[in-house]
């Protein structure tokens, strides 16, 4: 962008600002510092290689601030200044995109890439393709706008097809220019993909500063970078130093083709990103590679994989791209992705540590979980100390013994799992791993089902049983009895003053007000949500009592199956199973469940101290705007609560699913949509649509 040249001339007019005793600026003095300014995010943001301290150039900032703010009426669009956020944004509101941001097909071996390369010469007749290749980086998804050289809006990737406009946020990425020579190509208008992302450094040294002020440090990079996108501060989105890299022009339109420098738009992909590069944009320039022909790509792809560790910023994979802009819209797409790219995706991550313990856990179906501690160990930019090691089988599957070598791998670089033990490292000190034959908390003895993995305590008045239990009862999806939580039902276990579910409607708040931390306030804020929670639907109800492989939607089924919660008792397991998505399994556990004595007992306790048993919406809504019709939800919604989306749904008539079927008319998409969106593109039955979309389709919006 700038050369030599050009370099040292700012560089002068640099050092005569800095020395000038004036503490203003003149008139004719204003675009020639916008210019040094610029010239100096480039330097600093782009290139990482600054010519001057940060107080230096907090100095010139400063002189074009004051100048500003003295001459409002000379303020540009595109002045530095015009990055520093004012306020709070109210909204993010919704924003379609010139064109689809298309998700890419993903590969993970030389075999897809060499089917993906045949599939490309068989479409375009040739013998052999170009290709270029770069990072596939491990960020969020934007979309930005320029018109007219200046930058108009910027946007998340959304669903696809629409985003939520951010040009606020994105205005605080200092390597994205708020202006940029466009016209000197001939184009007009823009739109532009990259990836937002935060370096390892500034993850780093940001979770430090979260730990220092006692605030909870973020997951991992690309979290950090996918919700700073989304916060409505700013301030604060600047203050987290994120990136981005442009790597890809998905739309121009062209202005005036003849220009004064002879310049035009390019015809290939590397050219675009030398386009970018050049216009001051942070592109992968230096990191792409143009190859011809897939054996070439293949060698570098998995060269580059091992240079990964070395790099400033995360990264998954490669992405390989065909290079010729004019054959990629010959080889065109598919309704979900283009067919000229794909991606490469690395090994998960792993890493290699010692197994010093293994701890046993229980929850609060009694299943006893063995947790493994191990040396702590980074992998995938996240340190790792226990991993669950899931039953008595998987530790014999994997052959572990305590003190082993043990290889981590973070499945999908989230979960992390033992891959294996290194027995040909064993020195004969390692031990046997003893699963216990009694629950780790009341002793009583574990019981397994033949057609089991997990060992389980039965003994309902065991405390690891009782405790978990609670917290399952009274957390924000069952009972949602705020201000009570984890660290309230384990005190008051401890002290007392709870020893099981009916105790939560029996409280001594006389005794809890003497307790350190709990005032007058909190304790009438606890009391009234207690109160309050005898009234919940009868669905949250069933959730809450935690009866085993009960979630929420199948909790809602039972509930529209009962006038009140007991005629369960009543129930066979093949009526139970003529409930919709109640299965053979499920049916056993609920069938279980209401049989027991205790259980029953229990309930009858719950009602007599008020909780409400009757199923005051039995049959749900008819003649509603949404009947007959089945949705499910994935990814985060903008506007709604999953909770709040899903009691639209059953308010008009509607009915939710639990999972991806051919019963399921609507999937209602998000941010971040996992799996279900992928299973859902397989069925044609099955329409998907965004949030926007759903919220259209209510009558009562």
């Amino acid at each position: 962008m700038y050369d030599a040249q050009q370099t040292r001339k700012l560089q002068e007019h640099t050092k005569t600002m800095l020395v000038k005793k004036e503490p203003g600026i003149g008139q004719d003095e204003v675009e020639p510092l916008r210019d040094i300014l610029r010239f100096h995010e480039y330097r600093y943001y782009v290139q990482n290689d600054p010519l001057i301290s940060d107080f230096e150039y907090d100095t010139l900032y400063k002189k074009l601030e004051k100048f500003e703010r003295e001459h409002p009426a000379s303020v540009t669009a595109d002045s530095p200044t015009q990055r520093v956020g004012r306020g709070l944004i109210k909204d993010f509101p919704k924003v379609q995109h010139l064109v689809p941001m298309l998700s890419l097909e993903n590969s993970y071996n030389a075999e897809d890439l060499l089917d993906f390369d045949r599939k490309a010469r068989e479409l375009s007749g040739l013998e052999t393709i170009e290709y270029c290749v770069e990072p596939k980086f491990d960020g969020a998804s934007i979309s930005l706008i320029y018109d007219g050289d200046l930058l108009q809006r910027g946007a998340t990737r959304g669903d696809g097809v629409t985003g939520d406009e951010i040009t606020d946020n994105i205005k605080q990425i200092r390597s994205v220019p708020l202006s940029a020579k466009f016209s000197g190509y001939g184009i007009q208008q823009v739109e532009i993909r990259g990836e937002v992302l935060m370096n390892k450094k500034n993850f780093k040294d940001y979770n430090n500063a979260l730990i220092e002020e006692g605030i909870p440090p973020l997951a991992n990079p690309r979290n950090a970078a996918a919700g700073s996108l989304r916060i409505k501060d700013t301030a604060e989105v600047s203050r987290r130093k994120l990136e981005a890299f442009l790597y890809h022009v998905s739309y121009t339109a062209t202005g005036n083709k003849q220009t004064a420098s002879g310049k035009k738009e390019p015809e290939t992909h590397s050219g675009m990103l030398d386009l970018l590069w050049e216009l001051g944009f942070r592109s992968p320039k230096n990191e792409m590679k143009v190859i011809n022909g897939i054996a070439g790509v293949i060698e570098h792809v998995q060269d580059f994989e091992k240079k990964r560790d070395g790099l400033d910023y995360e990264i998954d994979g490669m992405v390989i791209k065909v290079n010729d802009l004019h054959l990629q819209e010959r080889l065109g797409m598919t309704s979900h992705h283009p067919r000229w790219a794909i991606a490469y995706k690395f090994k998960a991550r792993q890493g290699t540590s010692k197994l010093l313990a293994v701890e046993f856990q229980v929850g609060r179906t009694g299943a006893v979980t063995p947790v493994a501690k191990i040396e702590p160990v980074p992998v995938g930019g996240v340190t790792v100390g226990s991993i669950s090691i899931h039953n008595e089988d998987y530790i014999r599957e994997k052959d572990l013994k305590l003190g082993d070598t043990i290889l981590i791998e973070r499945s999908g670089d989230v979960i992390p799992q033992i891959v294996k033990s290194f027995a040909e490292l064993r020195t004969g000190a390692e031990k046997e791993i003893h699963f216990p034959k009694t629950c780790p908390v009341c002793d009583n003895p574990l019981y397994k089902p033949e057609e089991d993995a997990v060992w389980r305590c039965i003994n309902l008045a065991c405390p690891a049983h009782i405790v978990e239990g609670i917290i399952h009862f009274v957390s924000k999806d069952a009972m949602d009895i705020r201000s009570f939580g984890e660290a309230n039902v384990r005190k008051f276990y401890e002290l007392g003053l709870l020893k099981d579910i009916p105790g939560v409607y029996r409280l001594p708040f006389d005794k809890i007000r003497d307790l350190e931390g709990f005032g007058e306030k909190s304790v009438t804020n606890l009391q009234s949500a207690i109160e309050a929670s005898k009234n919940q639907p009868l669905y949250r109800l069933i959730y809450a009592l935690g009866i085993r492989y009960v979630g929420e939607t199948t909790a809602k089924t039972l509930a529209s199956a009962v006038d009140h919660l007991l005629d369960f008792t009543q129930f066979s397991e093949e009526r139970l199973q003529e409930l919709e998505d109640v299965g053979v399994k499920v049916a056993k556990s609920v069938f279980g469940f209401f049989h027991n004595q205790d259980n029953q007992s229990l309930l009858r306790e719950l009602e007599d101290l008020g909780v409400q048993l009757k199923n005051e919406k039995k049959g749900g809504v008819t003649g509603g705007g949404l009947e007959g019709q089945s949705f499910l939800f994935t990814g985060t919604l903008a506007r709604l609560k999953r909770s709040e989306a899903e009691g639209l749904v059953e308010s008009n008539g509607g009915k939710i699913l639990g999972s991806v079927s051919s019963k399921l008319n609507y999937l209602v998409v998000g941010e971040e949509a996992g799996s279900k969106l992928e299973k859902a593109r397989k069925i044609p039955s099955i329409k998907v649509i965004s949030e926007e979309e759903f919220l259209k389709m209510l009558p009562t919006l």
